[in-house]
């Protein structure tokens, strides 16, 4: 049986693309299935491609290709779809003329069994493009019901009537269809997206860190979990909040949580895809929402051993969770409510424990090859409604085309035919690998058995800037079938210069490099560790890059400073923090200076030396805005810390242990008395001031 499911944008990373993809990979493992994207926008999907799923798209709006070979020139993008309401085309989603046309031709030219569409506009336009009879018509309501615009919902209750089924991901919702459309033939049916198992570590509960994840828009309700977490701050200050995601109330809740104080308390943390190894990082989930059409993210947390609290909104979380036993379910709209339910896990390890294990448990329903069945099921229900059996193979034509026959195919010289055997037969070298952080800091890169084969494997660490030899670990060989190849990196026994490496496995027999893409940089083992003891200061961050490979980030300092707490106060910035690779004389008269960027003036402040490694100073604002003298730019300070008066020895001052790669983009702070505290790209502490006012 063949497959096929609209989407409006493959190549986006939205909960509804994540959960088709889901499906898709599933199905795949018996069926023929592509992912028809109405748009294209980039190159390749921001989320994998399932194996076996293709994605076809039907227009490319692409901005760096050619005008002549893309579609951003043409006229009919400008001109309204008949179909679609104009209600349903807001921000990056859009219908219009081009993609009418575009649907109808696809729509009338597959050779697919079944066809789903994904969100309203896409079943508008099965229901009035698609051929009836052909092939199974399917809606998917990714939303609730209630929550369209009248026009919207008017037109999709219109279409619903013509298609062979629609399904909802929560069976309320789904009641809620059968409600409102009493007497049409359509099968209305519930069924929940899917959620695989993640393949990191799960969370062992022990973290002091709440995770919330999810877009930042007003119906999540993030300003009541900031709210709420104001309460578990004052009760529980040794708990952090971390809230990924990206949208429009991005700077309310920024501002919110400078007003509130609680800069020093909660992060925002950006987007953040694969989210799974962010889960595992935390103790405690939360979602907030005033609405959930299902809870993807709920699902998420689960799996990763993480118990979720969350409001009991309409519809997804109570049909998800069991209240008490595998999370908590609390008032929707109630701050309070929130905080108390937070509050009962944190200070409750055993309970917290316990339910993490049962989330994961029952998590499992949402399993891929579950709901693949469920949807497997419904085709051949339907099907029998037309008394019809489904396919069970690919039709002959389509399997022609796919399998095919190079040796007799009469276009392909015979020369071409021995160069594609030879490259059939060559042993492949695609690496793809995980990188995950144990509770004492060691990491082991595991490399997946597939596309990975030879002997006198290795794995390379290669500094990216060209500063140190390159670092050499063997690979060893996986312990059992399907089991991966690990390479172990000791950071007692690996000097690694500061700067970023890029990691390859090299071949020995035939040369072949390969540089290693990332499937999962888990840094769960990361929350809480602490440095190892001595001089040097290092430090190891695993991450993927922008392009998909797996490198890591390392420190590398004769001593540092680290800076854990940043406070503004009435008189001045307050740095409370652990020295590493040195230590304070019981006598210390320690002191920072503070070291210009362009024309303004240097300036010291005193440290008091709690003991051996630990430290406070205050930095006076009336200290910075004298050094800032009669500048009227901004003016800026770097932060370093010396021991002694007479040192020559300069400590850097900043925040670098941790999980976090980035710093400078998620510890933000206010602007306080004029002056804001910031870390640079390598976590370094710097101080600046807002231009003065003529």
């Amino acid at each position: 049986m063949k497959i096929a499911f609209l989407l409006h944008n493959a190549y986006g990373i939205g909960g509804t693309i994540r959960s088709t993809f889901n499906l898709a990979g599933a199905l795949a493992a018996r069926h023929r299935v592509e992912i028809v994207s109405l748009i294209r926008t980039i190159d390749t999907p921001g989320l994998p491609l399932p194996r076996g799923v293709r994605v076809r798209p039907l227009i490319d709006q692409r901005p760096d290709v050619p005008r002549e070979s893309g579609d951003l020139g043409n006229p009919l993008l400008k001109q309204p779809s008949a179909h679609v309401p104009a209600a349903e085309s807001k921000g990056t989603v859009n219908f219009n003329a081009l993609t009418d046309q575009r649907l109808a031709a696809y729509l009338a030219d597959t050779d697919a069994d079944v066809v789903i569409a994904t969100r309203p506009g896409l079943v508008i336009c099965l229901a009035a493009l698609g051929q009836q009879g052909r092939y199974l018509r399917i809606g998917q309501e990714h939303r609730l019901y209630e929550t369209h615009r009248a026009e919207i919902r008017t037109a999709c209750d219109a279409a619903l009537a013509r298609l062979d089924a629609n399904t909802s991901v929560s069976e309320a919702d789904a009641r809620t269809h059968r409600d409102r459309l009493p007497g049409i033939s359509t099968l209305l049916t519930g069924l929940p997206n899917c959620v695989p198992a993640t393949g990191v570590q799960p969370s062992d509960g022990n973290a002091k860190l709440v995770v919330a994840a999810g877009r930042l828009i007003p119906v999540k309700r993030y300003d009541l979990l900031v709210s709420a977490w104001a309460t578990v701050a004052a009760k529980h200050p040794d708990w952090h909040l971390r809230i990924y995601g990206r949208g429009p109330q991005a700077p309310a809740l920024r501002r919110q949580i400078d007003e509130l104080g609680l800069a020093g308390h909660i992060t925002m943390m950006g987007a953040h895809s694969p989210i799974e190894t962010e889960w595992a990082k935390g103790a405690i989930a939360a979602v907030t929402s005033r609405e959930e059409s299902f809870g993807m993210t709920i699902v998420e947390a689960m799996h990763c051993g993480v118990p979720v609290v969350a409001t009991d909104c309409p519809h997804g979380p109570g049909e998800i969770i069991t209240d008490g036993h595998d999370g908590m379910l609390v008032p929707v709209g109630d701050a309070d409510g929130i905080a108390k339910g937070l509050l009962t896990l944190i200070e409750d390890d055993a309970l917290r424990r316990s339910m993490g294990e049962a989330a994961r448990v029952a998590a499992q329903r949402y399993a891929p090859a579950r709901l693949a069945t469920a949807y497997e099921e419904l085709f051949a229900e339907l099907f029998a409604r037309r008394g019809q059996s489904p396919r069970t193979g690919p039709r002959p034509a389509a399997a022609a085309r796919a399998f095919g026959s190079l040796a007799g195919h009469p276009a392909v010289p015979r020369k071409t035919f021995k160069s594609v055997v030879k490259q059939l037969i060559r042993k492949p070298l695609r690496p793809v690998a995980s990188c995950r952080v144990d509770a004492d800091g060691t990491m082991a890169v595991l490399v997946e058995p597939a596309d990975v084969h030879g002997t006198g494997l290795a794995l390379t660490l290669t500094h990216r800037g060209g500063r140190g030899a390159q670092v050499r670990v063997p690979l060893r060989p996986p312990a059992a079938p399907g089991a991966p190849w690990t390479a172990t990196l000791d950071r007692r026994a690996i000097d690694l210069a500061e700067g970023r490496w890029d990691v390859h496995v090299v071949r020995s027999s035939d040369g072949v490099r390969r540089r290693v893409m990332c499937r999962f940089a888990e840094g769960r083992g990361l929350v809480g560790l602490d440095p190892l003891p001595g001089s040097p200061f290092t430090w190891w961050i695993p991450y993927p890059t922008v392009d998909g490979y797996l490198a890591l980030r390392a420190w590398r300092r004769p001593a540092h400073a680290e800076a854990r707490v940043i406070r503004a106060e009435a008189d001045g910035l307050v740095v409370e923090g652990t020295l590493h690779g040195a230590r304070f004389a019981a006598d210390a008269a320690a002191s920072v200076l503070a070291t210009p960027r362009g024309a303004a003036l240097p300036f010291t402040a005193g440290v008091t030396a709690l003991d051996a490694t630990r430290f406070r100073f205050t930095v006076p604002y009336e200290r910075i805005h004298a050094a800032r003298g009669d500048q009227k730019g901004t003016a800026g300070w770097d932060l370093t810390l010396r021991k002694t008066p007479d040192s020559t020895t300069a400590i850097r001052i900043g925040r670098v242990i941790g999980d976090i790669l980035d710093r400078h983009k998620t510890d933000l702070h206010p602007v306080t008395h004029g002056v804001r505290p910031y870390l640079g790209k390598s976590g370094d502490l710097a101080i600046t001031c807002a231009p003065q006012e003529d």
